[in-house]
């Protein structure tokens, strides 16, 4: 079958691999008709995200049709059509009864101390093959699938996947009230699903900060009052248009890619030529670091973390669903201790949301597919992930066929 392998830093190829097979009774096989390409691969294929293993199967986010299931798959038939959740989860350990589901004691091979288990990921996760592929080994099927009503279509579906569940838990990890103004920083597939998040728990004023004209337009169409961190400081609008108070919630929907404070446009730009995938300040432009030496990820907070902080009101509460790894060491801990904030962060529960996200689609609360920007073959996969790193005009979110 056709996948996606990761072999290195800045190295990613289309192969054919192994047709993955059952290994447990709980696991299932699934034919995929659709995934995608979310940042956090793009971590990983930095290196900014590290421990990826040579020949790991890419990505995170599937749809599908079930085409075997082992002995203890109870509640699947071969033919039913599903979503994948990003994370793995068993279902019956104490943390999933309670709905932390991205913290399972079983699901990560490594141990319960070991961290969320997800698809496509480092060592530390599993690792477990992912779904950038024809078909892939589903674990724990029983709770690992959730079976899709005929009406939603693979492209809103794709959506449910990660994206979506996790913008809304940014959301509710923001613990928003009816009438609260939300900064939401970083307006890429998740950033937007936290907008409309926050809006469906009674935001009454979402500000929406980002770079990207194309992902800045898109959240002007949600509503958001947009600010261009390229064209005005940030924090100096926030507070103009709050009247001087700060925001009351905020939501780093971004992570370690967040731009450090001293790496500006030159240095970006520098960055792009000297590759598609890493981009490191190192060999590029390391005078633009203060102290002359290479800024890597946990040297200082992220600039959306920064922002995050600086932006709130005193009495704020942080909402943190950008990916760090465990490297990260910085964060500007007394700012946030003087102004009395509250800061909520950690890896979606997406098993836990995705029932209830399914009847929104279903109302038509909500249309996820109008954040789905490219639809491409699987067999163009390596082109996608190069447009989408690049951040070309107008590439919010991809979903990749296979078979297409």
């Amino acid at each position: 079958m056709k996948a996606v392998v990761f072999h290195g830093i800045g190295d990613i190829r289309l192969e054919d691999m192994p047709e993955p097979q059952i290994e447990q009774p709980n696991d299932a096989i699934v034919r995929l008709t659709a995934s995608s390409i979310c940042g956090t691969d793009l971590h990983m294929v930095r290196g900014t995200t590290p421990g990826m293993q040579p020949g790991t199967i890419m990505g995170h986010e599937g749809v599908g049709i079930v085409e075997q299931i082992g002995p203890e798959v109870r509640n699947m038939r071969v033919g039913d059509r599903v979503v994948i959740p990003s994370t793995i989860s068993c279902g019956y350990c104490t943390y999933c009864r309670a709905g932390f589901f991205s913290q399972c004691d079983n699901a990560n091979p490594n141990g319960p101390l070991a961290g969320t288990a997800y698809f496509g990921g480092p060592k530390d996760t599993g690792p477990f093959n992912g779904l950038q592929a024809e078909k892939a080994r589903i674990p724990y099927a029983n709770v690992g699938l959730v079976k899709l009503p005929d009406e939603i279509s693979d492209n809103q579906a794709i959506m449910l996947s990660d994206v979506f569940p996790t913008g809304f838990f940014g959301a509710r990890l923001a613990e928003i009230d009816p009438g609260d103004t939300v900064a939401v920083f970083g307006c890429g597939p998740v950033g937007q699903f936290a907008i409309i998040s926050a809006m469906l728990l009674g935001a009454g004023r979402v500000l929406a900060v980002d770079e990207v004209p194309s992902r800045l337009d898109m959240a002007r169409s949600l509503g958001a009052e947009v600010i261009n961190f390229e064209e005005e400081e940030p924090i100096e609008v926030i507070h103009h248009l709050t009247g001087g108070i700060g925001v009351d919630r905020a939501i780093d929907a971004v992570g370690v890619e967040a731009e450090h404070p001293h790496r500006g446009p030159a240095v970006r730009q520098a960055e792009q030529k000297a590759g598609e995938f890493q981009r490191e300040v190192k060999e590029v432009a390391p005078e633009t670091h203060p102290q002359g030496d290479v800024w890597k990820p946990g040297d200082a907070p992220s600039q959306a973390l920064q922002w995050g902080v600086e932006a709130l009101a005193k009495a704020g509460t942080l909402s943190i669903i950008g990916v760090y790894p465990e490297t990260a060491r910085f964060f500007p801990i007394g700012q946030a201790m003087g102004k009395n904030l509250k800061i909520n962060m950690g890896n979606c529960n997406h098993r836990k949301y995705i029932p209830m996200l399914i009847d929104l689609i279903r109302s038509g609360s909500v249309d996820p597919e109008r954040f789905l920007t490219q639809i491409e073959p699987l067999t163009s996969a390596i082109e996608a992930y190069k447009a989408f790193d690049l951040r070309q005009p107008g590439w919010v979110k991809v979903e990749l066929v296979p078979g297409m």
